[in-house]
């Protein structure tokens, strides 16, 4: 039989992740990806509690403050277009008022400091290994919240760096949680600010950095999630990107996803989750005569197999998709 695709061989994952214990996604705009995926199957996880972060300090500095439990303070705070921002945070968290920022700023960390003490898995997606320096504090920031450029530094993280950042925050997180697995993956959206060779040579930074850790802490602390070489390798084509030829498609995170649990899904979690997608796709159905006496019967069942679903699985919240099963 002739090969269409290079088929990316995934690794064996010993600690499987099911829905009696949570996770939490933390980085690039992947790890927004595959925790939305989670989401939808009522997996209890937390994504990004401080937004998007894209290279490995900044996400280390916001593990760090999560384990110090930071109180953010106004003078946290900047102003900038009308609105109050933080260097430490992606732009989901400015707004026009200072205090119900730091409200929202300071309720993610306290409940994710408390996923973090009892998680089963952290996965850590990395974006890039360019990172911006704020000349006027010469603090490494997280986003730059459209300031101009003249205002920053930047650099390249070298592999080095990367070890020797990670190394320490790693160690925080066993003392924190000894039963914690850390699964890293590199983001395959392209970063083409850089050019294409550019953006190559940021990516290998982050794949070395990612081996140097496994190889100092070992196959049962860390694993590693080829997202980056399936986007890249199996789904070689241009059909599994969007329209800016950059991030994947639709199509593409589906595929991922459906690869995602495969290998981390445990056996309870599968059946499980298959079982809620049909739940999930009946109640999707709608009618414009609710009246109809077929649609009320449907609805009827619907409800009976919600309960029944509810009576098997009572550990599964399904309100955590938006009562989209309610």
């Amino acid at each position: 039989m002739i090969k269409l695709t290079t088929e990316i061989d995934l690794p064996v994952m010993t600690k499987k992740l099911g829905y009696r214990h949570q996770s939490m996604m933390i980085g690039s705009c992947f790890a927004e990806n595959m925790g939305n995926h989670l989401q939808e199957l009522c997996f209890p996880v937390t994504i990004n509690p401080f937004g998007i972060l894209y290279n490995p300090v900044s996400i280390a500095n916001s593990l760090t403050m999560l384990f110090d439990r930071k109180i953010f303070t106004r003078q946290d705070l900047f102003y900038h277009d009308n609105l109050y921002h933080s260097f430490s945070h992606h732009s989901k968290f400015s707004g026009p008022s200072e205090n119900e920022i730091l409200a929202r700023i300071n309720a993610h960390i306290s409940d994710a400091y408390e996923v973090l003490k009892s998680c089963s898995h952290l996965f850590i997606t990395f974006g890039t290994s360019w990172v911006f320096r704020h000349k006027e504090t010469g603090k490494d920031i997280s986003n730059c919240h459209k300031l101009p450029g003249t205002l920053f530094d930047r650099y390249r993280l070298t592999t080095l760096q990367i070890t020797e950042i990670w190394a320490p925050v790693i160690q925080q997180l066993v003392r924190l949680n000894p039963q914690i697995h850390l699964v890293f993956s590199v983001s395959p959206i392209r970063h083409m600010k850089e050019g294409a060779h550019g953006n190559q040579l940021s990516k290998a930074i982050l794949l070395l950095g990612i081996d140097e850790l496994e190889s100092l802490f070992g196959a049962d602390l860390i694993s590693y999630f080829p997202s980056f070489e399936i986007l890249l390798d199996e789904f070689r084509d241009y059909r599994f990107y969007a329209a800016d030829l950059t991030h994947p498609s639709d199509v593409a995170i589906g595929l991922i996803g459906e690869k995602f649990d495969e290998l981390f899904l445990d056996a309870e979690a599968k059946t499980v989750s298959s079982e809620l997608k049909k739940l999930v796709r009946s109640n999707q159905h709608r009618s414009q005569n609710y009246n109809n006496i077929a649609f009320q019967l449907f609805m009827k069942k619907q409800s009976e197999d919600i309960q029944i679903f509810k009576d098997k699985y009572p550990f599964i919240d399904l309100k955590k998709i938006d009562n989209k099963c309610e």
